[in-house]
């Protein structure tokens, strides 16, 4: 046994609304939990207020195939080099697998694969979007970007800053390999001689991948299914018009149909868990409650950044702004589209959000 995995018979199962953790609690730096035949559930560090990412190792012949790999900044990389020597056992990385292309997913990506001369797996919606990010890195923002912020409500301090952080996706992401292996939706990939189905979802990012290995029911499920937190779901300027909470519902719908609720759910960020139909079911009976909550706010004409308490438990700052504008409008535009808002853009270029309903009929 390899040094730092700790083996299955030290899971101590508890239970919470309706999703049973099977493990006492998540490996520590440099550790492994060997959650499955031949799959280790490792973790790094990330400095932000979700402070970490789960990486999962899957032995594949001699080697393993990782998937996901964490932000490439100071210190992940020496938290890799403790799990290639420790829980690993030196064998090498065979192939590198992301489920999508946001950065704390790929950010090592390159890292690895050009160390071990191993191919990188994507989906192609993900591959691509990762490498138009990353050609602008560095580059000015363009002024349809500030235009977009200006319409949901930010003002100038704000439509400045982001001016400023524009194009910083390559910050955190090593240089991603000029070629990839494409995975999609349906195929089976063979991981050590048995087969993982690929069920892809959106909404969260593109043509996100979760791998499914049903002999022994092993869902690696990225951000698709996550136990205590729902995925950021949000428009950006690049697609003003996109339906992503569309796109998201329908995901979560079909995944209903395609994963048994006792399928063991290794998620990339929070615990293991059991109980996929239970959660799914929360993850869209949530977005359903918030809709009502905003279809109720937007009785007087709101903007973007105005419909934050409606959706948001916490206050919105500088860190987040971003991410909770593209949510709010992810929203909005889902309701304009299913005919309950409607919007008017002032001589400002602002718009203004007004439901159609009551509150009611929003979900």
């Amino acid at each position: 046994m390899a040094d730092g995995v700790i083996p299955a018979e030290t899971e101590a199962k508890t239970a919470e609304r309706g999703l049973t953790y099977p493990f006492a609690r998540p490996p520590a730096s440099g550790e492994a939990i060997r959650v499955a035949d031949d799959v280790l559930w490792m973790r790094v560090a990330m400095p932000m207020q979700l402070d970490h990412i789960n990486v999962y190792a899957v032995r594949d012949g001699d080697g393993w195939a990782v998937i996901d790999c964490g932000l490439a900044i100071p210190g992940t990389k020496d938290e890799w080099e403790l799990l290639l020597a420790g829980p690993m056992g030196g064998d090498p990385v065979t192939r590198v697998i992301c489920t999508h292309m946001h950065p704390d997913h790929i950010g090592l990506a390159g890292w690895l694969c050009e160390r071990f001369d191993a191919p990188l797996l994507m989906t192609r919606l993900e591959y691509v979007m990762a490498r138009m990010l990353l050609a602008d890195t560095g580059k000015t923002a363009p002024e349809s970007g500030a235009a977009f912020y200006r319409a949901a409500g930010w003002d100038e301090e704000q439509i400045e800053r982001y001016r400023k952080e524009f194009g910083r996706f390559g910050m955190a992401v090593s240089p991603l390999p000029a070629s990839y292996q494409r995975i999609r939706e349906g195929e089976r990939i063979v991981i050590g001689g048995r087969d993982w189905t690929v069920v892809v979802g959106e909404g969260h990012s593109p043509e996100h991948a979760c791998l499914w290995r049903q002999d022994d029911g092993v869902v690696l499920g990225g951000d698709q299914i996550l136990p205590r937190i729902s995925s950021n779901v949000s428009v950006w300027p690049t697609e003003a018009d996109a339906d992503p909470l569309g796109d998201w519902l329908t995901s979560l719908e079909r995944m209903k149909s395609v994963f048994p609720d006792d399928v063991l759910i290794l998620p990339s960020h929070g615990e293991v868990f059991r109980g996929a139909q239970t959660r799914l079911e929360a993850l869209i009976r949530g977005h359903h409650v918030a809709l009502k909550r905003l279809a109720r706010s937007l009785k007087e004409p709101k903007r973007a950044v105005d419909v934050f308490p409606a959706l948001f438990a916490r206050p919105v700052g500088d860190g987040v702004r971003g991410m909770a504008t593209g949510e709010a409008i992810a929203h909005l535009n889902y309701m304009l589209l299913q005919g309950t808002a409607v919007r008017e853009r002032d001589a400002d270029g602002v718009d203004w959000w007004r439901s159609t309903t009551n509150g009611e009929e929003a979900a």
